[in-house]
């Protein structure tokens, strides 16, 4: 069993800069791919990058692209979404996900999740 837990959000404003943490417990997580996703209030569940289990590969999808950063440190059991360039529609609850398949964690359906940390943007 793995417990993830996302950290880092908070309030920020347009143009600002957030780090988000995902952080592991429990089986070996550096076996598991990681995806990222957010959920904001009245949308579907966007998924927004995903890096494999050992960091050599990483995927972005729409507005991640060119903006957000997915980086782990094995060592530490954790994973980051760096978030650049901050806008407010970007505000949303961010979620972690985990699982062996990292192609399953990108459709959504990975194994393990976390609670989510909320971000919120002004203008």
């Amino acid at each position: 069993q793995v417990q993830l837990v996302e950290s880092g959000g908070g309030s920020a404003q347009a143009g600002d800069s957030l780090r988000l943490s995902c952080a592991a417990s429990g089986r070996t997580f550096r076996e598991l791919g990681v995806g990222w996703f957010r959920l904001a209030p009245g949308k579907e569940r966007e998924f927004l990058a995903s890096i494999s289990w050992d960091g050599s590969g990483t995927y972005y999808e729409g507005t991640a692209k060119g903006r957000f950063t997915v980086s782990r440190d094995n060592a530490k059991n954790t994973v980051y979404l760096q978030m650049n360039n901050l806008k407010p529609e970007d505000t949303a609850v961010y979620y972690c996900a985990a699982g062996e398949s990292i192609r399953s964690v990108e459709l959504g359906t990975g194994e393990f999740w976390g609670r989510g940390t909320q971000v919120t943007v002004s203008s």
